[in-house]
């Protein structure tokens, strides 16, 4: 591996890790207290498999990433893949400050019905140019998928 792509690499991996942490900051203190008093439904995973999904997840978002930034020479198609996988980390990254900082489940319905819609678009901008960029985001949207109806269902309870 070339120096260039290493160091894009590292850079994508660490982005997104950065941004699981900073929203672990905001969710960790919250799981023992408020988290812990809301009704949730029985298909509710154990707190413990959170950040082992979101770990995985974020590797793979990287190595997306990394994908297309590998690509040469410049294009709208590649901008436009690009530009929308800064915009789902954007929601991915407003989500947990909305639901645990702010105590907020209806509002973070709102921001994970978006990031459900940003990944959906930009696995469709990487299925145009990298189809292995496209697949490793696949998994990311189905989570997102049982995470927006645990966030819904956790609405409709309480």
């Amino acid at each position: 591996m070339k120096t260039l792509s290493f160091f894009r690499l590292v850079l994508a991996v660490g982005l997104c890790l950065a941004v699981g942490a900073v929203g672990s900051l905001v969710t960790a203190p919250k799981i023992p207290t408020w988290y812990a008093a809301l009704a949730k439904p029985a298909w509710t995973p154990p707190d413990a498999l959170f950040p082992v999904v979101w770990t995985t997840l974020y590797v793979l978002m990287a190595v997306a990433l990394w994908r297309l930034w590998q690509l040469h020479g410049p294009s709208p198609r590649r901008r436009a893949a690009i530009g929308l996988w800064f915009l789902q980390l954007a929601l991915n990254a407003l989500w947990s400050p909305v639901f645990f900082g702010l105590e907020a489940i209806g509002a973070a319905l709102l921001v994970i019905l978006a990031l459900w819609l940003a990944i959906a678009a930009t696995i469709v901008a990487c299925v145009r140019i990298d189809r292995m960029a496209a697949w490793l985001l696949a998994p990311y949207l189905l989570w997102v998928s049982y995470a927006t109806a645990l966030n819904a269902a956790i609405l409709a309870l309480n």
